[in-house]
């Protein structure tokens, strides 16, 4: 069995979803998949099922009812995740935005470097962004600014989606204490790892942005994350992290 799953949300991501699942099983390292759709319109799911009579042993899928929110999904697949034997656990988006191929280089700073935590940085060297607009290049930059003046973490992108975690984390934090469901969950998971001191680690990446399918970004997703950062360092003054 593979020691590594890849945790990929969905929510029509047809035009992705089977390149993205091929691409994954090509690498030369073996990763297993995890797709957690959210009740997709566009039929995902059953592409998702498709592919299961050619991959069943690496490729898993977990359906939900509705559009629950991104931080939901991921911890759905954490639980998932954490009931098999994985060592190293993946987030990554459907859309090509994180390039597969950086999966190796995630899970080599966990597996030979001794990371923790490791986060695909599109900020840790310069400005890696491809194919933004610079009104929301800027946004995403100064937010990662902003919330490292609020929280104190010395992490350049601090809203990214691109992650492994080992195990002992995701074992140690309690994720039914993470109450973000868009892109503050990404902080928020980044913030309580931090804060119960494990070693996170920046490994730089270029983010391209989705070619195929539709953004799911919005501006209520900036305003939890802006809004929701002074809420959560506040509460963690009077709360203790211990592992």
């Amino acid at each position: 069995m593979a020691d590594s799953i890849v945790i990929i949300p969905t929510y029509n991501e047809k035009e992705n979803l089977e390149k993205m699942v091929r691409k994954v099983f090509s690498l030369e390292k073996d990763f297993h998949i995890l797709i957690v759709d959210d009740g997709s319109p566009d039929g995902t799911a059953n592409i998702v099922k498709t592919l299961q009579k050619e991959f069943p042993n690496q490729l898993h899928l977990e359906e939900r009812k509705g559009k629950l929110g991104l931080g939901t999904a991921y911890i759905h697949g954490f639980k998932w995740a954490l009931q098999k034997d994985y060592q190293f656990i993946f987030e990554m988006d459907c859309d090509f935005s994180h390039n597969p191929q950086d999966l190796i280089k995630l899970y080599n700073a966990c597996s030979k470097e001794g990371a923790d935590l490791a986060i695909g940085s599109r900020y840790k060297s310069g400005v890696n962004v491809v194919n933004w607009p610079m009104g929301r290049v800027l946004m995403s930059y100064y937010a990662s600014a902003y919330v490292r003046f609020i929280t104190g973490m010395d992490i350049r992108d601090t809203t990214s989606g691109f992650k492994c975690y080992t195990r002992k984390v995701l074992e140690t934090i309690d994720l039914n204490a993470i109450k973000f469901k868009g892109y503050a969950f990404q902080i928020e998971m980044k913030f309580t790892a931090v804060k119960l001191g494990f070693n996170v680690v920046e490994v730089p990446i270029i983010f391209t942005d989705r070619k195929e399918g539709v953004s799911k970004m919005s501006g209520g997703i900036f305003k939890e994350a802006i809004f929701g950062v002074l809420q959560m360092k506040i509460k963690s003054w009077f709360r203790k992290y211990q592992r």
